[in-house]
This record gives structure tokens, C-alpha cells and sequence, in this order.
């Protein structure tokens, strides 16, 4: 699956990079943007339609050949969670269809460029069609319904939102995603889910095709088509993980993991959010004050800026997968170095040059 995604991905990215030229659906230089080259636009559309068209076809295969037994070698275990998954095929289409609302809103964005309070309402719709109706929820040892569908929606809304945001130059929000989709999966085949583990293979490898051209310097953008959609599966990923079980010696602090998986994100989201309000400017307008563009004026390449990035998220990412396994003492131990690693970042960002420069 994670083969077939990335082959996929990788064509769809290069014809979509073709059609965006030939019909000038490109990003132009702007105050408010870092790029000063023409770059197409929609890469977002490759990585959409590959997790689409993979995980249907990857559903089709177990609804129609697999569970009426037609692989006659199929492993028992195997066939266990087919009819497991077999439930759950209602749940994955309206995963599917809740991110496709998304994709097409960003498809439109990136050609009409929308209103931040049009994009929001959007995208509070598709986190609560996803959290009520497909139970894209977090627990957290909550039983109420309602209660567990409002913190999932926020969560959901926050996630698309910092990886919209983290979109501002070539191969951050693909990579970081990445990362983090890698390290999801881990801990989702760690605890047994062997679907959510797909999941997060397939989406990797949708996010490994597109950085084929994107990784720095970037040949096509994902735009808000493939930021708001990266955002939301992220958010699925997180949400649908098991951290903790009672009985498997976990202890109660896993369920903070996604928030350390999500630390550079979230720093880049809250930083940069801030900033803007303290300058007396919507937070939803972009500007080129995210830290990446911060570091790139402390005279890192595009490359250097990216690579910096990766390094971050895979340190923060690595202490999230020890964080399931360790004791009090080592949770403290990881939530300090996530604390540090942000520190590190901040003060690599604040050093050097005048920020005017």
C-alpha cells in the first residue's frame, strides 16, 4: 500500500504540475509570500485523490474479495480484522467525504481566494461531519458524546489550520507531516491497529510522492487543496491512535502524545498567531513572519530551513514514540526536551540579522 500510494502520488503530482502550467494555476510573487518564481500550483489535488483512490480500492478489495473468502490463504488473524473492518467501511466514507469537502473548498480558495471566516465555517463542518458521524473523537476517559465531539472538532479545526499555516515554504508542511504521519503509524501498529496503521502508510505515502517536487527548491505547491486535507488526516491519525490501555501497562501521560508529535506545528501556529495580533493584523491574513521565514533571514537556505524543521519534528517525534513506554520520571524527562527543542528553535530564530532584512 505505502508503495503503490507514493507511485501514485509521485505521477499524479507530475501531470498536475503540467496541468497547472498549461492552464496558469500558479503562484505569483506577492508581499505576502516568500517565492519570488512562478510555482504551479494544486499539489494538493495528487495527494487528495491518491489516499482517496488507494483506500477505496483497498476497501473494494476486502468488501468483495477478501471477506467473502475468495483468498483461500488469507491468514486467520488477517480475516479477524477484515470483519472488524467490515464495520467501519460506513466511518471510512465519511472520513473520505468530510476531507473531500475540504479539498474542494482549497481548490477554490487557491483560485478565488475565499474569506478566513468562509474557510473556518467550512472546515468546522467537515471536523464535525468526521467527529459525530464517523466517531473521529478523542476519549481521553470522557464518555459523553457532545462533550468528546466539541475538544475533537477544536483539535480537528487546529490541526488543518497550523498545517495551512506551516504551507509558507518548499517541503515544510509535506515534510513535517511525515514525520508525524510516520510516528502515528508506529504507535497505531504498537497498539494493534492494523488499519489505522494502514491509513498512515497510505498517507505517508502520499506525502513522499508530492515532496518528489516539492522538497526545496520546490517545482509545484500543494496550496490550500492539500494543506487543509494534510491537516485533517493528521488530526484523524491522532485522533484514532490508541495511547493508552488499562491493562497493557501504558500509563495515563500517552495520551499527550499527539501533542508532542504536533510541537513544532503548534509553535509555528502560536507564534506566529501571536505575532500577528500583537501587530494589530488578522491572524488569518499570511505574511512571511512564520518562523521558517524567520530562520531563512538568519541566512539559511531553503534546504537548511526545511532540514532544521525535519530534525526538530523527528526529535520531538522520537521522545513521543519512548513517551508510551516510560515511566513517570521519563515523561517529565520527554515533555522538558519537547519544551527545550522549542526553546532552541526560538532562539536560533531570534539570532542574527534585523528582522527587516
Amino acid at each position: 500500500m505505502p508503495v503503490a500510494a507514493f507511485v501514485c502520488s509521485a505521477v499524479l503530482t507530475v501531470c498536475v504540475k503540467r496541468w497547472s502550467v498549461r492552464t496558469d494555476f500558479v503562484s505569483r510573487p506577492r508581499e505576502d509570500r516568500y517565492n519570488r518564481n512562478v510555482i504551479a500550483l494544486g499539489g494538493g489535488i495528487a495527494i487528495f485523490w491518491t489516499i482517496a483512490l488507494i483506500v477505496l480500492a483497498g476497501a473494494a478489495m476486502v468488501k468483495f474479495v477478501i471477506a467473502p473468502g475468495y483468498l483461500a490463504f488469507i491468514d486467520e488473524s488477517l480475516a479477524q480484522h477484515t470483519a472488524g473492518f467490515m464495520t467501519k467501511i460506513n466511518d471510512l466514507l465519511i472520513v473520505l467525504a468530510a476531507a473531500m469537502i475540504l479539498h474542494l473548498m482549497g481548490l477554490w480558495d487557491d483560485k478565488k481566494h475565499l474569506g478566513p471566516f468562509i474557510k473556518l465555517a467550512v472546515q468546522f463542518a467537515a471536523a464535525f461531519i468526521a467527529a459525530w458521524f464517523a466517531d473521529i473523537r478523542v476519549e481521553m476517559f470522557i464518555e459523553n458524546k457532545l462533550i468528546t465531539t466539541v475538544l475533537s472538532v477544536f483539535w480537528i479545526v487546529l490541526m488543518i489550520n497550523a498545517f495551512n499555516f506551516l504551507d509558507n515554504m518548499d517541503g515544510a508542511s509535506a515534510g513535517i507531516a511525515l514525520i508525524a504521519s510516520c510516528v502515528l503509524m508506529a504507535a497505531a501498529v504498537g497498539s494493534g491497529q492494523i488499519f489505522v496503521g494502514a491509513m498512515g502508510m497510505v498517507f505517508a505515502g502520499a506525502l513522499l510522492g508530492f515532496l518528489l517536487l516539492n522538497f526545496p527548491p520546490a517545482k509545484i505547491f500543494m496550496g490550500d487543496c492539500g494543506s487543509m486535507v494534510v491537516g485533517f488526516f493528521v488530526a484523524l491519525l491522532t485522533l484514532r491512535t490508541t495511547y493508552y490501555q488499562e491493562d497493557s501497562g501504558m500509563e495515563f501521560y500517552s495520551v499527550f502524545m499527539p501533542a508532542v508529535v504536533m510541537a513544532v506545528p503548534l509553535y509555528d501556529f502560536i507564534s506566529v498567531t501571536f505575532l500577528r495580533i500583537k501587530q494589530g493584523k488578522s491572524p488569518f491574513v499570511g505574511d512571511t513572519q512564520h518562523f521558517s521565514h524567520r530562520l531563512k533571514r538568519r541566512g539559511l537556505s531553503d534546504r537548511q530551513v526545511a532540514l532544521t524543521l525535519y530534525l526538530a519534528s523527528l526529535c520531538t517525534g522520537l521522545g513521543a514514540i519512548l513517551l508510551q513506554q516510560a515511566d513517570l520520571l521519563g515523561a517529565v524527562l520527554i515533555f522538558v526536551q519537547t519544551i527545550l527543542i522549542l526553546m532552541f528553535i526560538a532562539i536560533l530564530e531570534a539570532t542574527g540579522g534585523k528582522e527587516g532584512q
